[in-house]
């Protein structure tokens, strides 16, 4: 440890304490003005937890931030609990004993809520910092210290070993950096460990088994569990492509569409010249299909490239299937020579993973903390509505991307093929996740003409009209507005919650301007949001080994005013339910990108001078 950081070790110890004497004083004095003979029995008790709890998050939480935004953390969560105290005291018809309970139980809900709060701006003010700085600033943490730092501490590993055994579970696997417990047991002692039911249930997709009942965590591990995932393995996600459909009898093949290489896109994108990925690391995840090398090299070959390293990564017993030329294999296919052709010097690992919340998320967090390819950015081409997840797979996916902000990765996903409802069943406004994390770069989708290898026209992709698909964006309902899109001019959900835009940037994804790709054998042209995560992976991995060092948590950087004035603002077209308009707009999200343009603002955003170039029209 450097004499710097020893001091502001001390800091943090000096502004923890600060942080629990603030907090405590706002508990008290409501206490006391509620309920003035019952506080001292109350005021124990909430002692006793308020140190535990707010220790354990402080230590968890603030180990990234500055002091100022720990005093804002602070600020923020004094607040919160003091109103929560204050609706219980104006409760005044109740007798002592029950104002003293209602006073109780507000704060016990006050402290976890000022608790959760600050854990969570603490973590976003460190993964915002990384990226908002000036580049010779940001310093992200190797894997290996990460898991020494950050990862699951020994203790807590012992309390879940000690629960698996009394309950007759086996512990198959523990990751430290990934703060992951794997354990197996029968379905009756799992069902019996977590308090649920477990049956089998059938589907128009298959067979899956569910749970009944609400997941119970003991209350010794209350603060070290964040999620429970696999007792249900129904399937989770869908790809987000797009086969173009065969031209109509009597049509010619161009009036059904046009189609490009990556090649194409990159040229029309101004995708920095003299660059090809070397030394980065691209990692892809895959929730079915497959690849063939056959396929690989055909593809790569029509382009006069020599084929990239790609290597199948199996999590979860997830594995290279192909077989099925109208399943996933075209999504695989697609992400993979979309983003080899880009970039094609990179190294590429495709994670396979079962289709459950459980494979998703183990392939996610394997890719963070994979010490082996160490993979600078993450491309994501599967996803569904927001809706259709459970709050702790949300939130465990958005804790996972925000450890990869501190390690420098990018994360990138599809926000989807369905315009604005996102295909949910209510019809109404809804965001593809994985795309509405936060902390993830959301992928829309255009149409894009290229004429003489100039963009000739572009406009927001919605296709609904032939059953081809639009782009997916609008306005989450569970994630807040996040800080670098506080000036974006995102609208509130039509449900009235001021949530995260989404998305974040767009490409090429109509299947009537679609990719020219190679799967199972056969040529076909496929689009949607999918091919837009891969394109942009490239783009990055073009933009590291330009910088020497990886561009990491990339929205705050692209809503900068230098970085955004970059990108192809796309001002025409909707997508069911939004309208594209000029700057920010739920169909695609800042624009396009001018690759050229957008590496020379981040340099000169590094640097600390101001960029020149600019690409907005």
């Amino acid at each position: 440890m450097t004499d710097s950081q020893i001091v502001m070790a001390k800091q943090m110890s000096h502004l923890v304490a600060q942080a629990k004497e603030q907090l405590d004083k706002t508990i008290r004095s409501g206490a006391e003005a509620a309920v003035s003979e019952q506080v001292s029995v109350a005021r124990r008790q909430l002692d006793a937890q308020l140190n535990d709890a707010v220790e354990k998050a402080i230590q968890a939480s603030m180990q990234r931030v500055s002091d100022s935004a720990l005093q804002r953390v602070v600020q923020q969560a004094t607040e919160r609990t003091s109103a929560l105290v204050d609706e219980a005291r104006r409760s005044t018809d109740a007798s002592a004993s029950q104002l003293d309970e209602k006073v109780r139980t507000a704060v016990n809900a006050a402290v976890s809520d000022a608790v959760d709060h600050a854990t969570q701006q603490a973590a976003h003010q460190a993964a915002q910092q990384m990226s908002a700085g000036p580049r010779r600033q940001r310093q992200p943490i190797t894997r290996e210290a990460f898991a020494a730092t950050h990862g699951a501490q020994d203790a807590d590993l012992a309390k879940i070993r000690t629960f698996a055994a009394q309950h007759g579970l086996t512990v198959v696997n523990e990751s430290r950096g990934r703060r992951t417990v794997l354990l197996s047991g029968t379905v009756q002692n799992l069902s019996s460990a977590f308090s649920v039911q477990l049956n089998n249930y059938e589907h128009p997709g298959g067979r899956y088994r569910g749970r009944v009942g609400t997941l119970q965590i003991p209350s010794e591990l209350q603060g070290i569990i964040e999620g429970v995932f696999g007792l249900d393995n129904r399937p989770q996600a869908q790809p987000h492509f797009r086969r173009r459909k065969p031209a109509a009898p009597g049509m010619s093949p161009h009036a059904a569409g046009i189609s490009y290489s990556p090649l194409d896109v990159a040229a029309a994108y101004n995708f920095p010249p003299n660059t090809d990925g070397t030394g980065q690391s691209i990692g892809i995840l895959e929730l079915g299909g497959g690849y063939t090398q056959n396929d690989l090299d055909t593809f790569f070959r029509g382009l006069s490239l020599a084929t990239p390293s790609v290597t199948a990564i199996p999590v979860d017993g997830g594995a290279n299937s192909p077989g099925d030329p109208n399943g996933a294999d075209g999504e695989v296919e697609l992400d993979i020579e979309v983003a080899g052709s880009i970039a094609p010097k990179a190294q590429i690992g495709v994670y396979f993973t079962p289709n459950t919340d459980a494979g998703f998320l183990d392939a996610l967090t394997t890719a963070v903390h994979d010490t082996n390819l160490r993979p600078s950015i993450i491309s994501i081409s599967w996803g569904g509505p927001e809706t259709t997840w459970t709050q702790q797979s949300r939130d465990a996916f958005t804790s996972a991307c925000q450890d990869a902000a501190t390690m420098g990765v990018t994360v990138l996903a599809a926000s989807g093929d369905n315009g604005a409802t996102d295909g949910d069943s209510s019809g109404q406004p809804t965001v593809d996740f994985p795309a509405a994390s936060p902390y993830i770069t959301g992928c829309g989708g255009t149409k894009l003409t290229i004429s003489d290898g100039k963009i000739t026209a572009e406009t927001a992709w919605n296709e609904l009209a032939t059953n081809e698909g639009a782009t997916g964006g609008g306005v989450s309902q569970f994630f807040p507005l996040p800080d670098y899109q506080a000036n974006a001019g995102v609208p509130t959900h039509s449900n009235g919650y001021k949530g995260r835009g989404v998305p974040d940037v767009a490409g090429d994804a109509d299947p009537v301007t679609g990719y020219n790709v190679v799967v199972d054998g056969q040529s076909a042209v496929i689009g949607g949001t999918s091919a837009v995560a891969p394109l942009i992976a490239g783009l990055l991995a073009r933009i590291n080994q330009s910088l020497g060092t990886p561009i990491g948590f990339l929205n705050p950087l692209i809503y900068s005013a230098s970085v955004e004035a970059t990108f192809h603002d796309i001002t025409i077209g909707d997508n069911g339910g939004y309208n594209a308009g000029p700057g920010w707009d739920p169909c695609t999200g800042l624009g396009s990108p001018n690759g050229g343009a957008m590496l020379a603002a981040v340099k000169a955003a590094g640097s600390g001078t101001s960029a020149a170039a600019s690409a907005r029209d």
